[in-house]
């Protein structure tokens, strides 16, 4: 994911899934809010802030959840 694209997730305040492992329930959604070169800040709809690293998979909330075994 670059920079260019989660600035317009941000921009736009687009819905995004962090899909962390075969378990839907451990996935993160809400808006980005903010990054660095290691993680990414996901507001929650409750208005928590989670810290991620950037190394998960980030999808678009609207579109169905996909995930990988790597």
């Amino acid at each position: 994911m670059n920079d260019d694209q989660l600035d317009q997730y941000r921009v736009e305040g687009m819905k995004v899934r962090v899909v962390r492992d075969a378990l839907e329930q451990n996935d993160v959604v809400g808006i980005v809010v903010a990054w660095d070169e290691e993680h990414l800040l996901i507001r929650r709809p409750n208005r928590r802030v989670v810290k991620v690293k950037r190394g998960y998979d980030l999808q678009l909330a609207s579109e169905p959840r996909k995930w990988s075994h790597e």
